[in-house]
């Protein structure tokens, strides 16, 4: 052994468990050794690299936000350099791994930035690849995206999107009851896209097609869907019904009340993904910003659409999300940690590789102290603070 990098005295939060004096070696990009113990030492001779004392304090496996759409005033509409701009934000509180979550726009605009997209994350393999939120989307539940764009899928926009992305399209929103809804959940799904049910008008049943079809995500799970009734529980009673189907939460006070965050939790253990869907505003100061072709206020943290009052995503990092489910919610520490590093990983198709800290898994772990804040980031094995 040669090099490497060893966290040790930590309060380990991986997989679901805590471990107590846990010690985690890094070589190179990626975990070589994971101990607890003084058995960190001999590691630390044979090696012969450089150490960080953790003195008790949290480690976890480096976060992973599912939907994401810029942050330190850029938005990742904007371009390459947009985009590593909001990520260097994100990765300050701890994202370590990012999709590009992109905004409705027109198709052949949509198609040049997965291509824009995919040359980035060829590059860099802390870029997840693409999340389209839209164009497929219900009018009647747009959120903040601009009604004007909002379309039916065709077969045709279907192979472009999927041809132009070549290979980095990892997630996109539909709303699967619109004309040609369900065969486009197919057609991405059986191109290894994960389809989430999203900005959608479905019902219940409709949403529960939609999951039977190869959808597998709930894009920020109550927002800009029916809501949970007791006569008609809608999509999220639908996904959390349904094995397999990761229901994204925007835990920031605003989206979501937090009794039901913990509802959400106790319904779909292990399924919930905590994300950002973060805006150019995150991390940056109330003002006046553009969330793809429409005007956004923020005021006291909150974004808002200028015109109607729509929230338009949100100022969050997860960070804060993790900082709340915990002190706020009363999630466990061990499983509001699952739901912001092993479960978005897994619900991309990167279980193998992402999400924990094992051997043979990228070496990207957060340290914090006792309230969460982030005191440490590691992305790639290289120290990002």
């Amino acid at each position: 052994m040669s090099g490497g990098h060893i966290i040790h005295s930590a309060r380990l939060v991986d997989g679901g468990t805590v471990v107590d004096d846990a010690w985690v070696r890094f070589e190179g990009s990626r975990v070589a050794a994971v101990g607890s113990g003084a058995t960190w030492r001999e590691e630390h001779s044979d090696a012969a690299g450089s150490a960080t004392d953790a003195g008790g304090r949290w480690l976890t496996p480096g976060f992973l936000d599912l939907h994401v759409h810029g942050g330190g005033g850029a938005s990742f509409d904007d371009g390459a350099d947009a985009i590593a701009q909001a990520l260097a934000l994100h990765r300050r509180h701890g994202t370590t791994r990012s999709m590009v979550s992109l905004v409705t726009a027109p198709i052949d605009d949509l198609a040049r930035r997965v291509r824009e997209v995919a040359a980035l994350s060829a590059a860099d393999p802390r870029i997840l690849g693409s999340h389209l939120e839209g164009p497929f989307l219900d009018v009647g539940h747009k959120g903040a995206h601009a009604s004007s764009l909002l379309r039916s899928a065709t077969p045709a926009d279907v192979e472009l999107l999927i041809e132009a992305a070549d290979g980095t399209l990892r997630q996109i929103t539909i709303a699967p009851e619109l004309p040609g809804g369900m065969d486009a959940v197919r057609a991405f799904s059986a191109a290894g896209v994960a389809v989430a049910v999203g900005h959608t008008g479905a019902d219940y049943d409709q949403a529960l097609a939609a999951f039977d079809a190869g959808a597998s995500i709930l894009t920020h799970a109550f927002n800009a869907m029916r809501g949970l009734h007791h006569r008609a529980p809608g999509p999220v009673a639908a996904a959390a019904r349904t094995a397999g189907v990761t229901l994204e939460i925007v835990n920031d006070g605003v989206h979501v009340h937090p009794e039901m965050v913990r509802i959400a939790f106790a319904s779909a253990p292990g399924r919930i993904a905590l994300v950002t869907d973060a805006m150019a505003a995150a991390g940056s100061a109330d003002g006046d910003y553009l969330l793809g072709s429409l005007q956004v206020e923020v005021r006291g943290g909150v974004a808002r659409l200028a015109g109607g009052g729509s929230i338009a995503g949100s100022t969050l990092t997860l960070d804060d999300a993790l900082r709340r489910a915990v002190l706020e919610v009363g999630i466990p520490v061990a499983e509001a940690v699952r739901a912001l590093t092993a479960t978005p990983a897994a619900a991309i198709g990167r279980a193998g590789d992402l999400g924990r800290l094992l051997p043979g898994y990228a070496a990207d772990a957060v340290l914090l102290d006792d309230g969460f804040a982030v005191q440490q980031v590691w992305s790639d094995g290289e120290p990002v603070l």
